[in-house]
């Protein structure tokens, strides 16, 4: 009887996701914490990876059309990043060009950014560009003043087609860059490649000799720290243009 109790309620949950997502009936769906879809090259992902998460659901129909339905408790910290990605595995020097196009559905309530995640040189560097967020959310920096605002690294940095404040940090896994857009949007396009030289022109690239890091993969989704009484995310564009 258990085993039927919990099957309803998974199938309730995706139901409620499709309904509120406005897709009917989704090629993929899944209420396990790290189920993948492969698609077209890319892979999405639901990744709820955070302490103390609630449900999160998530449907998809191909890279540029997915969401999430979340359900996370606002106690602080980020639950889950569901995401799409594409791997790279190309040195630096080996890209000449990397750019990415995306647009989002996001709610009006609860906690999150809209972000891409770029890992480098085997997750050693982590590159965050925040596209738009909302509620009580803060860049990885490398101090804190009293009112626990965080110190910028430097600010108006314009590269990559956009206007950012960047900030530079740790969460002792690996060196986080955190580039938070000045005018943040829900749709658009940015420079990946522009963003990753800048970064190695200025030395913060420390390994390997020289900075030419290995690209290891695109990510790009929502870090979710609250969302209450259920939330709906929605991709509704998404691509990496590598060549």
């Amino acid at each position: 009887m258990k085993n039927v109790l919990q099957f309803l309620a998974v199938a309730v949950l995706l139901a409620g996701c499709q309904h509120d997502a406005g897709v009917a009936s989704p090629k993929w769906t899944s209420a396990e914490k790290y189920s993948e879809y492969p698609t077209g090259g890319y892979v999405v992902r639901n990744n709820v990876w955070g302490e103390g998460p609630g449900p999160q659901s998530i449907w998809a129909n191909s890279h540029a059309q997915w969401g999430v339905h979340a359900d996370h408790p606002a106690v602080g910290g980020i639950k889950a990043y569901p995401h799409a990605g594409w791997a790279v595995h190309q040195r630096l020097s080996a890209v000449p060009h990397c750019t990415s196009r995306f647009a989002v559905t996001v709610p009006d309530a609860g906690s999150y950014n809209t972000a891409y995640d770029i890992w480098c040189e085997r997750h050693a560097y982590e590159i965050m560009l925040w596209m738009n967020w909302r509620g009580k959310m803060g860049p990885i920096a490398r101090s804190w003043d009293a009112t626990g605002k965080p110190a910028v690294e430097i600010t108006g940095v314009t590269v990559g087609g956009h206007t950012w404040d960047v900030y530079k940090g740790t969460n002792g896994a690996n060196v986080v860059f955190t580039f938070m857009g000045t005018s943040p949007s829900t749709a658009g396009a940015v420079d990946i490649k522009a963003v990753l030289d800048w970064i190695k022109a200025r030395g913060w690239f420390e390994k390997p000799a020289g900075g030419d890091v290995l690209l290891d993969e695109v990510q790009f989704g929502w870090e979710i720290s609250a969302s209450a009484g259920g939330l709906d995310f929605a991709v509704n564009d998404f691509s990496v243009d590598l060549q």
